[in-house]
């Protein structure tokens, strides 16, 4: 394909066509996407710069396309670097980024006027366009209309009406850009003058006879409610509260069905394979991997409910909420619409930061977002608070473990509050405070489609992460555990009968070299009650937090591989006065909770706000003030729980 102007059409060329999708935020952008590349889209970062990139195969009966999901934005005017990442890749001239052949604009049907101040931008830019016109149902159904076809004479370009879903408006869609030969640009571009641009404006609203939606009575009377000052707050605490209750009530019997099924596997592996190679399927694959894999129920009904919440419309409410309270720490909303992505993974929190305008506003959040709880944190807290509180405990029909998950959650969001308005105020606060500006889409039904990729991404990114990480470091992990190999002259020696599997097994685990690096590091653990098992797990979670459940997996499949969560749950150690207590015990399980509530334990996180800030001077901050926060409350909490026990 090659560029063009005044109104030629595109040509195609050679190789595949490339179209770049933009829209502003919550005007179907992310839905479109979903519904023409399906799960055949993948991401990456721009050269440079860690925005993310958004990629994707359309397949139309004409051939093959990529289609480029761009940051949402209400302007080309830059003030953020997302914002300037769009009009760096629309602008032919900067070679930094790859230009895109054509461009597909979305445009909302219920707020058209506005949508058109982008629209004209982009045309300014001479690239071959077409319009994509979404939410005409919504604008229907509130009374409004647009002639379709009197608005494509009027703006010169291609206008393929969309409801998201409907099959035959996606076949259109598809046929359009099946045939790029088609597409061209206006042949007298939009004005670039404001006062002429409003005219504009108003001529092709006058000519495709645009009719106002009326204001949405259904969305105004749920959000007199949920965006109230008082009530609004509630019922987002509620939400949350009830969010966690889910977790743990309705993914913990699919959790338990799938341990049993690892369960039995071990203990099958351990009966029929002997030898080296039986000990590390039992304890590193199966042990190790399988003590991971056995909470991806929680993983997919966390990023279901996110989901859904957010194709609802009911996330962009949270965030106007929150905006009140993150004025408090200095920051705005858009902090905490980056916060939020926190919950899935810092990686995209920090990444998230870039809509931020004010570069000190991006370090305060970039320092606070570890401190949401990820979800790696939550295969820890699963398996801490399942050895913590019984299952059976609750307080009237609210069961204890999804309380202490709700307050491990909150605990993460009160700490990166706290820290992000001690990092404005370390890093002082200069510069306009800009409007924070934040579509209300009307509240719909989220599409099953979204949904069910959103959830397909993160179940993949989960195992993919088990795939690569957590293997490789559970297989060196394994190793660490069962070497230096001992012989049956050292087990007599230390007069253990060497046909005993489980004394020799215990012997080879307390002699081995993860046992010397666990109980180097003891003089820092041992006031929070951690013994060189739980040290060696909490050294091997820097890699990924994960790891810490592998490690205890392996540790206890090696006491027990026919049912280690047992193992785990009778784990002595020493009380430090010449007995034995449980090591999982309430002050020590606690502690533990409390550190990884705090702790910095991701080496990707550190290396990408690496990436991000340019300099290795804040992420050592970061990791440095986290573990001393981590230590500090760990020790605290142990102290208080020990003394009331």
């Amino acid at each position: 394909m090659g560029h063009h102007h005044g109104g030629a059409a595109v040509k195609v060329a050679s190789g595949t066509a490339r179209v770049a999708l933009v829209g502003s935020p919550n005007s179907g952008k992310t839905t479109l996407f979903n519904a023409l590349t399906g799960l055949r889209a993948k991401t990456g970062n721009y050269p440079g710069v860690t925005v993310a990139r958004f990629e994707g195969t359309v397949r139309t009966a004409d051939g093959e396309l990529v289609l480029e999901d761009l940051p949402g934005t209400y302007s080309l005017d830059a003030i953020s670097p997302d914002e300037q990442i769009v009009t760096q890749v629309l602008d032919a001239g900067d070679t930094t980024v790859e230009t895109p052949d054509a461009v597909l604009v979305l445009l909302d049907a219920t707020t058209l006027r506005r949508s058109l101040g982008l629209l004209a931008q982009v045309l300014q830019v001479g690239l071959p366009t077409t319009v994509v016109l979404t939410f005409r149902d919504e604008l229907a159904r509130r009374q409004g209309s647009v002639d379709v076809s009197a608005l494509q004479r009027a703006l010169g370009v291609q206008v393929v009406p969309v409801v998201a879903g409907a099959r035959d408006d996606l076949g259109a869609l598809r046929e359009a850009l099946g045939r790029p030969e088609s597409w061209a640009s206006p042949i007298v571009p939009p004005p670039v003058d404001s006062t002429e641009l409003r005219e504009w404006v108003d001529s092709v609203l006058d000519a495709a006879g645009y009719r106002l939606p009326e204001a949405d009575r259904r969305t105004a009377r749920i959000d007199s409610v949920l965006l109230h000052p008082v009530w609004g707050t509630a019922v987002f605490f509620v939400t949350m509260f009830l969010f966690f209750q889910v977790i743990f009530t309705f993914a913990a019997p699919l959790q338990d069905l799938v341990q049993s099924g690892f369960d039995w596997l071990a203990g099958l592996t351990a009966e029929h394979v002997h030898g080296i190679f039986g000990a590390f399927l039992s304890n590193a694959l199966i042990g190790g991997v399988g003590s991971v894999l056995v909470f991806l129920p929680q993983i997919v009904l966390l990023f279901l409910m996110i989901s859904v919440l957010e194709g609802s419309g009911y996330l962009s409410r949270a965030a106007f909420l929150m905006d009140r309270i993150m004025a408090r720490a200095g920051l705005e909303g858009r902090a905490f619409v980056a916060l939020l992505s926190a919950l899935a993974c810092a990686i995209p929190g920090i990444m998230a930061t870039r809509s931020l305008p004010s570069a000190r506003d991006r370090i305060a959040t970039m320092m606070a977002a570890p401190l949401m709880t990820c979800s790696a944190r939550l295969t820890v807290y699963v398996l801490l608070v399942g050895l913590l509180v019984d299952p059976s405990t609750r307080f009237g029909p609210v069961g204890a473990q999804g309380l202490v998950m709700f307050c491990l959650y909150l605990g993460g969001a009160l700490a990166a509050m706290g820290t992000a308005w001690l990092f404005k105020k370390f890093t002082g606060r200069h510069g306009p405070v800009l409007p924070f500006y934040m579509e209300m889409p009307s509240y719909r039904l989220p599409r099953a489609r979204s949904v069910a990729v959103a959830v397909w991404d993160a179940a993949k990114g989960f195992l993919h992460k088990v795939g690569r990480i957590i293997l490789v470091v559970t297989v060196v992990l394994w190793l660490l555990l069962n070497l230096p190999a001992r012989g049956t002259s050292d087990f007599r020696a230390a007069g253990i009968n060497p046909d005993d599997t489980a004394a020799t097994s215990s012997y080879v685990l307390d002699h081995s070299f993860a046992a010397d690096a666990g109980r180097a590091v003891e003089p820092v653990f041992e006031p929070l009650g951690f013994d060189w098992r739980v040290n060696v797990g909490v050294l091997a979670s820097l890699s990924a937090r994960e790891v810490f459940v592998a490690t205890l997996g392996q540790v206890a499949a090696a006491d027990n591989p026919d049912s280690p969560t047992t193992a785990l749950q009778q784990m002595q150690t020493s009380d430090g006065h010449g007995g034995e207590r449980k090591l999982f015990d309430a002050p020590t399980t606690a502690a533990l909770l409390t550190f990884f509530l705090f702790a910095l334990q991701c080496m990707s996180t550190i290396g990408v706000m690496r990436r991000e800030t340019g300099t290795w001077r804040w992420p050592a901050i970061a990791f440095g003030y986290m573990f001393v926060l981590a230590w500090t409350m760990a020790f605290v909490v142990h102290s208080v729980v020990a003394a009331v026990a």
